[in-house]
């Protein structure tokens, strides 16, 4: 048994001093890797890479043609349906025209009566009073005659002693009085109404017939036809409707000739062109998407609700009558592309400044290397220079809370 308890302890020394190398191991296994930080790595590729910028808008017909009512009145007819396809002349609304006849016939008369004002006002008269007036001028001739013979005769008498002065007088101022009848029933034609009176009568027929010209026009639209090819997208109104002058009666527009009308916030309009590609999606349609291009750039920034926006213009290249007027769709602008181009993850780029840099891996340490980008989209970054297809970057640490910085000794996590 004193034998058994004296060998324990040689049994012991070769497990204690595996242990001992163990953490020995340990330890400098620790040390040695004491500075390297694990990190996150991609390699710089060659790919398309885009610029994108994308807000909302409203479609609406390029030339839409909208029926109004011409005048106040009852809506007696609608001869078309919403979605029915009309060509140019086709008859839409019938309005009822009573009143707007009514309105017609009277300025008819009206323009009569003031073309015959005018026409008398011209030849010094009416035909009555013309002919009156004739009537007078040639009894007023027939006394002058008269009185002059009369004159004549008593002065051949009183040169022959048979007439005395006063009836050479009396024969005298006959023939006087004749001349002035004759002068004043003249002058009652040629000068009985003065330029003031011609010319407001000249404006009375021109009134007159401005009258007539609208309320023809009234009539006239009171029925209602459509002046081009196109769809009935709208009608806001029922027949026997009482409508005010001026009311929207009907919505029509070429559906395969629309534009949307788009709104981007003002840091983004700088960049927009006309002729710039636009993808067009709608939410009423999952999975269609149609495509167009700028027509007209902003011009002006406007406030729109709680933002201050530059209004585009963009034209749909590809319509087909799918995409309805006054829709809310979500468009979005390829503001550039480049082909090919080498590029790296966006989250691998630091900024300070002006300046851009990357860390690459030399020799197990981070490398801050210096880059010129281009074309930067919300992954992807353009690489001008400073780097080359075989570099491999860093883009972040594994371990939280770890910084970056140029020398560190980092160890790749693929």
């Amino acid at each position: 048994m004193a034998n058994s308890e004296r060998t324990r302890p040689a049994t012991v020394w070769p497990w204690l001093g595996a242990l001992l190398l163990l953490c020995i191991a340990i330890v400098v296994v620790r040390y040695l890797t004491r500075d390297q930080v694990l990190v996150r790595v991609s390699p710089v590729t060659y790919q398309t890479l885009s610029s994108t910028v994308a807000t909302n808008g409203k479609i609406e017909p390029i030339e839409p043609f909208q029926a109004h009512a011409a005048m106040a009145g009852v809506i007696q007819r609608l001869l078309v349906q919403v979605g029915q396809h009309v060509s140019p002349g086709t008859l839409l609304v019938s309005m009822d025209s009573s009143d707007a006849l009514a309105r017609a016939a009277s300025a008819k008369a009206s323009l009569s009566a003031a073309e015959v004002t005018l026409e008398n006002t011209k030849q010094g008269g009416s035909p009555e009073e013309r002919s009156r007036f004739s009537s007078d001028i040639n009894s007023a001739k027939a006394e002058q005659d008269q009185a002059a013979r009369n004159l004549l005769t008593v002065q051949s008498l009183q040169a022959k002693g048979a007439a005395s002065a006063g009836e050479v007088a009396a024969a005298q101022q006959r023939l006087t009085t004749a001349d002035l009848l004759l002068k004043s029933s003249s002058g009652r034609t040629q000068g009985r109404y003065s330029d003031a009176e011609r010319n407001s009568a000249q404006s009375r027929v021109a009134e007159a017939r401005a009258s007539l010209a609208a309320a023809e026009a009234a009539y006239a639209a009171a029925n209602i036809r459509s002046p081009l090819s196109g769809t009935v997208y709208s009608i806001p109104v029922s027949e026997y409707d009482f409508v005010p002058a001026g009311e929207d009666l009907m919505d029509i527009a070429d559906l395969n000739r629309i534009q949307v009308r788009a709104y981007f916030d003002e840091p983004e309009i700088g960049k927009l062109q006309r002729g710039q590609a636009v993808k067009i999606v709608w939410d009423a349609k999952p999975g269609s998407t149609w495509h167009g291009h700028i027509e007209r750039a902003p011009t002006t920034v406007v406030t729109y609700g709680t933002r201050n926006v530059g209004e585009c213009i963009i034209t749909v290249d590809d319509a087909k009558g799918d995409l309805l007027p006054n829709t809310n769709v979500t468009v979005t602008v390829t503001e550039s592309q480049r082909f090919n181009v080498l590029s790296i993850p966006r989250e691998s780029l630091h900024t300070e400044g002006a300046s851009n840099y990357v860390y690459r891996i030399v020799g197990g340490k981070l490398a801050q290397t210096p880059v010129q980008v281009g074309v930067v989209n919300l992954t992807s970054v353009e690489i001008t220079s400073g780097l080359t297809g075989n570099d491999v970057i860093v883009l972040s640490p594994v371990t939280t809370g770890r910084e970056l910085v140029n020398g560190l000794a980092v160890k790749r996590v693929e």
